[in-house]
């Protein structure tokens, strides 16, 4: 008997079995979805029934199709990978849905979305698999150019990521380069300051020229702390305040008095370091110069702090205060009042009972915390 033969008389047996003529299977036979049913008794699982949407679908008559395992839809671009999950399903007797490639009888390809389910006796035995298949050809092509099109965009971004890397790090090497000049030109005057105070027998002309120095100085700490960053664009405020309490307490020699910080990290946009790095240099040179007369013992409190949605700068000390002229013609503090305009900051100078305190309040949208 040929394997046609027994197919037909396999399809016989099935329709006997499971009503292949009443109206479910006329419905089935009838939709516009593929579908198959193979005869797992029989060797190489052929098919034994394929309804007219699948003969549509795969361009093959019935009489090619009935006999004939599945794999004959298989073809050069057929992914093996699919292939191996397919036959593996099928050999452990599980569903299994699938996309795979498959070819039409006139060699054009389609998407195949494959459900194939096995269908048991009962006694538990496999008797039948039963496929229902699809063409999903459009989707596969929608997700294809939707790959692609991200693809194309990951290029593009990339290629701009790299675009924007290179003109920063050109802007980066121009601006370390204009640091270094700047860096330079300061410590060309602070040598020009330090030789003049040197020469100069007046008091009161050392003192000026000693306190502009210190303000060189600072400004000089501002351009080594913001270029030493990979952020040249923000300042961080308590990096600098270690920096220069450490220079301006090493340089007044004064082991006497006795500092501490309290420092909160903050940065401000670079445009702002020198102004309140001046201001914090000043409040902090006052409280070690006219807090403490020669050899009195002291202490000066620094805190940098994120409060009331306010950056507050407090320099606090407990020596002997100051006057209240000195509070507000010092020279000292008429440059803090102005610098404070400039960054739309308030000071406040009290009492510390003793000695004195200075608040300074930036506006937090000049800060970032």
């Amino acid at each position: 008997m040929t394997d046609y033969l027994k197919s037909q008389r396999a399809g016989d047996q099935l329709a006997a079995e499971h009503g292949i003529d009443d109206p479910f299977a006329a419905a089935i036979r009838a939709t516009r979805m593929a579908m198959i049913v193979t005869d797992a008794t029989q060797p190489d699982n052929p098919i034994i029934f394929a309804n007219d949407a699948f003969l549509r679908l795969s361009g093959y008559a019935r009489s090619e199709v009935i006999g004939r395992n599945c794999r004959f839809l298989q073809g050069p671009d057929t992914s093996p990978v699919a292939i191996a999950e397919l036959r593996g399903a099928i050999a452990d007797g599980e569903d299994i849905a699938i996309d795979i490639l498959n070819y039409r009888k006139d060699g054009s390809t389609f998407w195949n979305a494959l459900y194939l389910s096995p269908v048991r006796n009962k006694l538990g035995q496999i008797i039948y698999f039963f496929g229902s298949q699809l063409d999903v050809s459009d989707k596969k092509q929608t997700e294809q150019h939707l790959r692609d099109t991200r693809s194309d965009l990951e290029e593009a971004v990339e290629a701009r990521t790299r675009e924007l890397s290179q003109a920063l790090e050109q802007k980066t090497a121009l601006l370390h380069e204009v640091d270094h000049r700047v860096k330079n030109n300061l410590q060309l005057i602070s040598s020009l300051l330090l030789l003049q105070n040197r020469r100069e027998k007046e008091p009161a002309v050392k003192h000026s020229l000693r306190g502009m120095l210190e303000r060189v100085n600072a400004i000089a700490t501002v351009h080594r702390r913001l270029f030493q960053s990979e952020d040249v664009e923000r300042f961080d405020v308590s990096a600098f305040v270690r920096d220069l309490v450490s220079d301006m307490a090493g340089s007044a020699n004064r082991d006497e008095i006795r500092v501490s910080l309290d420092l909160e990290r903050v940065d401000v946009p670079a445009s702002k370091a020198a102004p309140l790095a001046l201001v914090i240099s000043e409040l902090f040179s006052n409280a070690l110069r006219h807090g403490f007369p020669e050899g009195r013992q002291g202490h000066i409190s620094v805190s940098i702090t994120r409060t009331n949605g306010e950056f507050r700068i407090e320099i606090a000390d407990d020596g002997v205060g100051m006057t209240e002229g000195a509070r507000s013609t010092g020279f000292g503090l008429t440059i803090v009042q102005l610098l404070c305009q400039q960054l739309k900051a308030r000071s406040e100078t009290t009492s510390a009972e003793p000695g004195t305190r200075v608040v300074v309040n930036l506006p937090v949208n000049g800060a970032h915390h």
